[in-house]
């Protein structure tokens, strides 16, 4: 997989201390981005997932949180590491461009198998207009903070709306 970089001890991307995992690849280019260079799949390094399992049980303890970039981008990868870091016994919050509506009716599996792993999800393009240093772990007042039960949720109302199963 594609990393940028993997950052331990961090307050600000979750709650409690988190070790952040970031990365390489964003299609959704969002004007005003912290981490532009992030955009460009070919940046970053190259890791295995044992490389970065290894990375992530050296700091026991930190939780995990999936950023970039866009993890959902890497969603193979990611959903391998996701049950690798959950073994661990480690919880995972991940940031995504994306809404969960638009994972849940317009993602592929691979990328529903890894939102299944998210215990915390920050999801919506950062948005300048909306940018809002106020609210915690997220960038700007579009972007919500969703649990696990809000995810589902959010499945069991499309899948009425809509009449069929997500």
């Amino acid at each position: 997989m594609r990393i940028m970089n993997i950052l331990h001890d961090s307050v600000v991307d979750g709650i409690g201390l988190r070790t952040v995992v970031f990365f390489a690849g964003c299609p959704h280019h969002c004007r005003g981005c912290h981490n532009p260079q992030s955009w460009n799949m070919e940046n970053g390094t190259e890791l295995s997932l044992a490389e970065v399992v290894e990375e992530i049980a050296s700091n026991p303890i930190t939780n995990v949180t999936f950023s970039g970039g866009e993890p959902f981008a890497q969603a193979e990868e990611a959903h391998l590491l996701a049950i690798q870091i959950r073994k661990l016994g480690k919880s995972i919050w991940m940031y995504t461009g994306y809404t969960v509506e638009q994972l849940l009716a317009e993602g592929t599996e691979a990328q529903l198998a890894l939102l299944e792993q998210c215990e915390m999800l920050v999801d919506g393009p950062f948005q300048l207009a909306e940018r809002d240093l106020t609210i915690p772990f997220r960038g700007s007042r579009n972007q919500r903070l969703l649990s696990r039960e809000d995810i589902l949720r959010i499945r069991v109302e499309l899948e009425e709306k809509q009449g069929i199963l997500v």
